[in-house]
């Protein structure tokens, strides 16, 4: 390889992280109403460690949260907005220490690219609040062969019986 194309090269591998923040998120197919809250009322209503995962893209540690252990049947909300996202009957151990998921509720997750570490993964949101959730990964049991690898702080459980709480935001 000459020494142009290998410059062009680099220079193309840097510009990735940059190309990728700046292509829109693809949306789900049946939206509920956007929230109208701003990042700083959701920062006033959530506990600190939710709001970095939601609205900052932080990740929790592996293997801490409590809903790793959760067997129950029931429904996963968003922390932020409570949309429901995910059914108990889709969880599954991948091992991982996070929450992981073979599906979502249909309609109820965005994606985007994410070149945070240099390589192309698929960050995917709740589409009525815009909270980060985790990533999906092409890694998962069979049918799907989709593993929705969540982080446990953006997540609330309500068991099956239990009513789910109204939507916020």
């Amino acid at each position: 390889m000459k020494r142009r194309e290998l410059s062009l090269a680099m220079l193309a591998a840097a510009a990735l992280p940059i190309v990728g923040a700046c292509t829109p998120p693809t949306r789900g197919t049946s939206a509920p109403p956007s929230t109208t809250l701003s990042r700083a009322e959701w920062r006033d209503l959530l506990p600190a460690d939710r709001f970095a995962v939601l609205f900052e893209e932080a990740t929790e540690r592996p293997f801490s949260s409590p809903l790793n252990d959760e067997q129950r049947s029931g429904t996963y909300i968003c922390a932020a907005c409570h949309l429901p996202l995910f059914e108990s009957r889709h969880k599954y151990d991948s091992g991982t220490g996070w929450p992981s998921f073979t599906q979502p509720i249909a309609g109820s997750m965005g994606t985007k690219p994410d070149y945070k570490l240099l390589i192309r993964r698929t960050e995917y949101h709740c589409i009525r609040c815009g909270g980060h959730q985790g990533h999906v990964f092409r890694d998962g049991p069979p049918p799907r062969g989709e593993r929705w690898c969540n982080n446990g702080l953006a997540l609330l459980f309500i068991p099956e019986g239990e009513a789910l709480p109204p939507l916020r935001g």
